[in-house]
C-alpha cells in the first residue's frame, strides 16, 4: 500500500459522509479497505492544509468523540454544530443518532 494510494481513498470516503453525520476512523479505514488502520487515517487528516475543502470535521473517534485538543477542538465542535450535530462541552456527539449508515 502506497500512502497515496490510501490517502486518495480515505479522502474518497470522507467527501461522501452526508451534511449533518459523521463517521468514526475506523469506519473510514474499514470502508477504504483497510480495518485496524483507524490511526493512520487521523495522521492523513492531520496533514490537510488549513483551507481544504474536505469535510475532515465529520470524523471522530470510536467513543463519539473529537480526539484533538485545544483550538482544533474547538474549531471542530464549531464545524459540527454548525450542520445541527449536537455536540456536548467536551467534545462528544451521540453516535446513535449521528453516526453515518452507508
Amino acid at each position: 500500500m502506497s500512502m497515496d494510494q490510501f490517502s486518495q481513498q480515505i479522502f474518497a470516503i470522507i467527501h461522501q459522509i452526508p451534511f449533518g453525520q459523521v463517521a468514526t476512523y475506523g469506519q473510514i479505514a474499514k470502508m477504504a479497505g483497510y480495518p485496524g488502520y483507524a490511526r493512520h487515517v487521523g495522521k492523513v487528516l492531520g496533514k490537510l492544509p488549513e483551507a481544504t475543502r474536505l469535510p475532515w470535521f465529520r470524523v471522530i473517534n470510536s467513543r463519539g468523540e473529537i480526539s484533538l485538543s485545544g483550538q482544533d477542538k474547538e474549531r471542530q465542535r464549531t464545524q459540527l454544530m454548525a450542520e445541527n450535530i449536537a455536540v456536548s462541552e467536551k467534545g462528544k456527539v451521540r453516535l446513535k443518532q449521528y453516526q453515518w449508515q452507508p
